[in-house]
């Protein structure tokens, strides 16, 4: 099979491509991106001779088609806002595409993409992604859920954490800033609750967990959880949901004096040269101190919490992963996150192992058990733990 990778030279999608390098059935991978001098750094840990490498102008959808019919499958890395074009390229040349992007701004190209007879597979990263896939495999397992609380984040192993706010950069910055600005939806006691991305961090919306191996982690709504429960037919049962980032403690407590302050504030401050607003200097300043070195790991760790009925009993059923910075090769924890699965889920559309057509869901047409054998392949366990409520 051959696969695209579009914006191949970022930190996820360089993640994908080493993947399908190592993939035996995967024979040729092309590698676009608006610059391609990231590349090179790959050639240290793999065997780069059947990767071929194209500068492109992504929002261009006729650079897009010209590619796509020298392919079976795509991955999309961009950003979201080519979303669109990358499946409007997939449309026209009856290619499918994989994405990690949030499937909400494509939905309603389903029928389309039946009709030219493709997969659009968007969510289909960490988070969205695994999450997902374990999120359909609890749906089989239970007869009603009424509890669904997921969490997900990155930080730096502990004998990283040498700056106020004990993070470092293993994703965009950029993403970072706009997910401390997120809305959220929740289920509590059966009621669903808005919280505004103002809000998110004040100290009556901020709770702990505790995470085997690594102690007490700060967990901060960010996330439509009721958008998930729906897409899951759930809504009605449920109790309670959430979707939660994980940071080190801490995290919270030096967000809410720099949000009141404004600092997130995208207005320009009057008095500066140029238009500067306090979230571009916040970007700009911050990002080059928040950069992991050669020999510190990045980690990533996601924890899922289902109760209901099973069986006709109460039950709880635990999901956990953890997954490090590889330091052999350089890859980050939230790139192997990221790029594995959007690699198997690609090969999985190419093999024809995945055959609905449509815009699908890892929820319900990413097959489980096959899912995670490929991931525990790649040295990401998902540990799962059943328990009796009664």
């Amino acid at each position: 099979m051959k696969i695209l990778v579009l914006g191949g030279c970022g930190i996820q999608g360089l993640t994908a491509i080493s993947d399908l390098v190592r993939s035996k059935n995967v024979e040729a991978v092309l590698c676009a991106d608006s610059q391609t001098k990231g590349l090179e750094r790959l050639s240290k840990v793999i065997d780069l001779s059947e990767v071929e490498s194209l500068t492109i102008d992504a929002a261009d959808v006729e650079s897009l088609i010209r590619l796509y019919q020298k392919v079976d499958t795509v991955i999309d890395m961009l950003p979201r806002q080519l979303t669109a074009t990358v499946c409007q390229a997939a449309l026209k040349t009856g290619v499918s595409v994989v994405n990690t992007n949030y499937g909400y701004h494509i939905a309603d190209l389903d029928s389309a993409a039946q009709a030219a007879g493709i997969t659009i597979m968007p969510e289909c990263g960490l988070d969205p992604g695994i999450d997902l896939v374990i999120y359909g495999e609890a749906h089989r397992r239970f007869d009603e859920i009424h509890v669904i609380n997921s969490y997900c984040g990155g930080m730096p192993e502990k004998n990283a954490c040498d700056n106020p706010f004990n993070y470092k950069l293993s994703w965009t910055w950029e993403g970072v800033l706009s997910s401390c600005k997120r809305d959220s939806r929740s289920v509590k006691n059966g009621k669903i609750i808005e919280i505004s991305g103002d809000q998110q961090h004040e100290t009556d919306l901020v709770h702990e967990i505790d995470f085997p191996g690594l102690g007490k982690l700060e967990a901060i709504p960010n996330g439509d959880a009721v958008f998930f429960t729906d897409l899951l037919g759930v809504t009605d049962t449920i109790t309670e949901t959430g979707r939660y980032s994980l940071r080190w403690p801490g995290w919270s407590a030096l967000w809410r004096p720099l949000k009141q302050l404004g600092f997130l504030s995208e207005t320009p401050v009057d008095g500066l040269d140029g238009e500067v607003s306090p979230y571009r200097f916040m970007l700009k300043y911050l990002e080059p101190l928040l950069q992991y070195k050669d020999n510190e790991k990045d980690l990533v760790v996601m924890l899922n919490i289902f109760e209901g009925i099973a069986d006709g009993k109460p039950t709880r059923m635990t999901t956990r992963m953890i997954i490090e910075r590889d330091l052999e090769t350089g890859l980050m924890a939230m790139s192997k996150g990221v790029g594995f699965p959007a690699s198997i889920a690609a090969q999985m559309i190419a093999a024809g192992e995945i055959t609905d057509r449509g815009v699908l869901t890892p929820m319900f047409d990413i097959p489980y058990q096959q899912f995670t054998e490929r991931l525990a392949d790649r040295g990401i366990v998902i540990e799962i733990e059943m328990e009796r409520l009664d």
